[in-house]
């Protein structure tokens, strides 16, 4: 059975009212759970008002008390930007207030200005030390006392201030059993984070953003990881993320996504940003104006839009491109004005579209 899940940057117009954005996040996770998604999961960013969610802990843990089933995500956390025993000891404390509604997401980071921030500019250093930081998270949620953790990047000890009667210098445990799932997500054709997360038996998620042939890669290469030490995977496991907006005819669809300041170019016009400032290119060379040409001609590439017998059509097409994967992500996008349209399309891709997909899935693998 295909699952339906919801995957927020979130992003939203930079000079929003945050209360409005963080209100309009809120009730996206609350109208998924009520339409039956398995996971919510929210991305992290600490130095752009565009994408305002600076901890998807803090966040998530304000809809606990309001939903019952959906599991919250973290998508993700980066690594570099923390301290591994803050990270194991927040996680700890929200699978424990949860119940064990958390599946931990972690990364390297993937805003540049948040690099800049946390003077994380190295790629290589970035990389090393999220899987330090994991093995470091995992190491105090395993061992009871005398904590020593010695890497490339991460120096972590706690052996002499320790009374284990009164509980000092002990850690936490999750709620759940050894601990929380680990996530990771991948973008780049033939990942070698893919592999990885094969190797370690962590989630793969495919990114929304990601060209349908790259995701083609993921899963096989994963699998590859997995061989290499000796574990079985199921595509169950495996979540694929999507932008889907399902419209009431496919002229409707034609004009938002043809609109130079609708939803979709300026998410693209953003990711495309931030994929420059990566680069190299400095803020005041890049001339947004210019750029809102190939950030439509992305969107036109990437989102699926239409009525609901054309967004079925495109997503059959897409499973048939990337193979079958276990839960679809859909990406929450901001809904200034178009709320209505939006919730609409939620509820479709729930109630009608996910059971012919599930079936179409079932039938052809």
């Amino acid at each position: 059975m295909l699952n339906l899940g919801l995957f927020m940057m979130p992003l939203h117009p930079a000079n929003k009212d945050l209360g409005t954005s963080y209100e309009e996040n809120r009730q996206l996770v609350l109208l998924a759970e009520k339409l039956g998604y398995t996971e919510a999961w929210m991305g992290e960013h600490y130095s752009s008002t565009g994408e305002p969610v600076t901890s998807p802990l803090i966040f998530n843990a304000s809809l606990i008390s309001e939903t019952k089933n959906i599991k919250f995500g973290t998508g993700v956390i980066s690594l570099p930007q923390q301290h591994p025993a803050v990270v194991a000891g927040q996680v700890s404390l929200f699978d424990h207030l949860s119940k064990g509604r958390l599946i931990l997401g972690v990364g390297a980071g993937g805003l540049v200005s948040d690099w800049e921030l946390f003077d994380n500019m190295d790629g290589r250093s970035r990389a090393i030390t999220m899987i330090e930081s994991v093995e470091a998270i995992l190491k105090f949620w395993s061992e009871e006392e005398n904590y020593n953790y010695s890497g490339e990047f991460l120096d972590i000890s706690l052996t002499k201030n320790i009374v284990s009667e009164l509980g000092i210098g002990k850690f936490i445990k999750p709620y759940q059993t050894p601990h929380p799932e680990i996530a990771v997500s991948l973008k780049n054709p033939n990942s070698m984070t893919a592999t990885l997360a094969g190797e370690k038996g962590w989630i793969p998620i495919s990114g929304n953003f990601v060209d349908a042939k790259d995701i083609a890669t993921h899963w096989p290469t994963y699998k590859e990881g997995a061989n290499n030490t000796g574990k079985k995977v199921t595509y169950e496991k495996w979540r694929v993320g999507r932008s889907v907006l399902v419209t009431n005819n496919n002229s409707e669809a034609e004009e938002i996504i043809n609109d130079p300041d609708g939803v979709f170019s300026h998410y693209f016009l953003y990711l495309n940003t931030v994929g420059k400032l990566a680069s190299g290119v400095l803020g005041k060379d890049i001339k947004l104006k210019d750029e809102l040409p190939a950030a439509i001609e992305k969107a036109k590439d990437l989102i699926i839009i239409g009525d609901k017998k054309t967004v079925t059509e495109k997503l059959i097409n897409f499973i048939d491109t990337v193979g079958p994967f276990g839960t679809l992500l859909l990406t929450g996008h901001d809904m200034t004005n178009k709320k209505e349209l939006w919730n609409n399309s939620f509820t479709l891709m729930s109630k009608s579209i996910q059971p012919t997909l599930s079936k179409y899935m079932e039938q052809k693998f």
